[in-house]
């Protein structure tokens, strides 16, 4: 068999599995989530005594499909749920919500700007040079993800729930000029207990969990980490952990995700089910102890 051949053969067996795969996840998202569960940890899921932080991330997904976790999941109705909370100096500017990419005026448009496909994770464009972008390709991959429905990759249900649609954002940096790092306050009941920050996403994906007082806490597996890799205490931080404690209070679980941006905390987004709940980077003791943190409510079906 040729090489071309072997790749077309890969090509077939994989969107064979992922047209399975998603009619599974419509036919029944229960058993979806176990296949998919069992595939990328190796462990069998317990949906009826969910005891660890991801066993429970899985429960909420089916069980508690509160209409709150639609609207927060989505990237641009979040906005509205923290301007009826009386947090609106927390948003960072907008300059359009689009329905399509014919929407998009290039013309009004900053050097610098990001885009985002509101109802999925990782559909972002980061634009830091306007008259660079490769224009066709964005609206391609922009309307590739308009068509896509996020929730059938990992049954995240919540996201089939939101309407697609393209944010553009104000494009937020350093003074050095690079991303800003990322701040992702674990929530349990209303009650923010741990921070994740990753650092460098340019150069390399670096993660490191703090407790509220900046002490670093040994989650990860394999992690060994030395005092002089350690990220600063943001000067915003104390605000950043007001914020979510007001923002997640509806939530049994939910990660509120902030950036510094010159000393002042700017919402990034909320998420439901970081790593798909299906996470395996943590110990297994971080595992059942951020797990005990959440305590499970009566189930909501969303309809």
């Amino acid at each position: 068999m040729t090489v071309k051949e072997k790749l077309k053969k890969s090509n077939l067996i994989r969107s064979y599995y992922t047209k399975s795969k998603n009619r599974l996840v419509k036919l029944s998202p229960v058993l979806a989530t176990k296949f998919l569960y069992k595939k990328k940890t190796g462990k069998k899921l317990n949906l009826n005594k969910p005891r660890d932080f991801n066993e429970k991330l899985q429960w909420l997904k089916l069980y508690w499909q509160h209409p709150l976790v639609v609207q927060c999941g989505d990237k641009y109705e979040v906005r509205n749920y923290a301007k009826d909370l009386g947090c609106p100096e927390i948003l960072t500017e907008i300059y359009g919500i689009y329905n399509s990419v014919e929407e998009l005026e290039w013309q009004t448009l900053p050097q610098k700007f990001a885009l985002k496909v509101t109802n999925g994770c990782g559909f972002n464009i980061i634009c830091e040079n306007k008259s660079k972008l490769d224009k066709e390709n964005t609206l391609n991959q922009l309307k590739n993800w308009l068509n896509t429905d996020f929730s059938l990759k990992n049954a995240e249900l919540h996201y089939s729930k939101m309407k697609p649609r393209i944010i553009c954002e104000k494009f937020i940096e350093t003074n050095e000029g690079q991303l800003p790092v990322d701040y992702k306050i674990y929530c349990f009941n209303g009650n923010p207990e741990i921070i994740l920050v990753t650092p460098e996403r340019e150069t390399g994906f670096k993660r490191f969990i703090f407790d509220l007082d900046w002490n670093i806490l040994n989650f990860e597996k394999g992690s060994t980490i030395s005092k002089s890799e350690l990220p600063n205490e943001p000067r915003s931080l104390k605000r950043m952990i007001d914020y979510s404690r007001k923002l997640s209070k509806p939530f049994p679980f939910v990660r509120v995700d902030f950036y510094d941006y010159n000393d002042k905390p700017i919402l990034g987004e909320m998420t439901f089910t970081p790593a798909a709940g299906m996470a395996t980077h943590y110990t297994d003791d971080a595992l059942i102890e951020m797990g005990d943190m959440i305590n499970l409510p009566e189930k909501i079906y969303n309809k």
